[in-house]
């Protein structure tokens, strides 16, 4: 069965192993995981848990937002998520979800948005190749042949310039470097989607078995 949490990436640093060597991690914040809902064949047609992270401004809230909090008796949450293949029988609406339900050394599924990059060309956004840089040559970083001259147009999918990053990604198969119960940390070995600050979700890894 699976398992997940929500948090809040606040950087990275880096911790020694017990050889000394040393481990570049992401260090994020998991404080304040609440359960929101619990889904069931019965009712939803499906089994998850829904939770919630990190408390609203009650300016920017809605009355059904509201109310969905008040349910499982907890304060409305700007990032709410589902978590499917769940043992529901773990968790209980309204109680927290703790940073030791995920220990050190587990495989886990990171998910977030990527940084935004801003309108690119095709050469950093699509990773093609660029022309002669001599003087003489007129195609230096431009897109190149749009297709052929038959159909008159340029056909949907076509790998041009346009807005870069922004995106729902998840890395697969990192590790939990070290869980921090007491300040409500999980770091985890490398890199995770998303800027500083940025909202992430961590799950259970889907093909644990198969890395290496």
């Amino acid at each position: 069965m699976s398992k997940g949490i929500l948090g809040k990436k606040i950087g990275m640093t880096q911790i020694f192993a017990e050889n000394g060597d040393v481990i570049p991690v992401t260090v994020v914040d998991v404080s304040g995981n609440v359960v929101l809902q619990k889904k069931t064949v019965e009712t939803d047609g499906y089994e998850a848990v829904q939770l919630g992270f990190d408390n609203a401004k009650a300016s920017r809230v809605t009355k059904p937002a509201k109310g969905h909090a008040e349910k499982a008796k907890a304060e409305p949450k700007r990032f709410i998520k589902e978590i499917r293949n769940v043992k529901l029988d773990d968790y209980e609406v309204g109680k927290e979800v703790a940073a030791d339900t995920f220990k050190a050394g587990e495989a886990i599924d990171v998910t977030g948005t990527s940084k935004g990059k801003g309108y690119q060309g095709p050469i950093k956004r699509n990773n093609q190749s660029r022309g002669p840089m001599a003087h003489g040559s007129r195609y230096h970083r431009r897109p190149g042949s749009m297709g052929v001259i038959d159909p008159a147009r340029v056909f949907k999918g076509k790998k041009l310039a346009g807005r870069m990053g922004g995106e729902t990604v998840t890395v697969e198969n990192l590790v939990v470097a070290k869980v921090d119960p007491e300040r409500q940390l999980i770091l985890i070995s490398g890199n995770v989607p998303g800027a500083k600050k940025s909202y992430i979700m961590i799950k259970s890894a889907l093909k644990a078995k198969e890395a290496k």
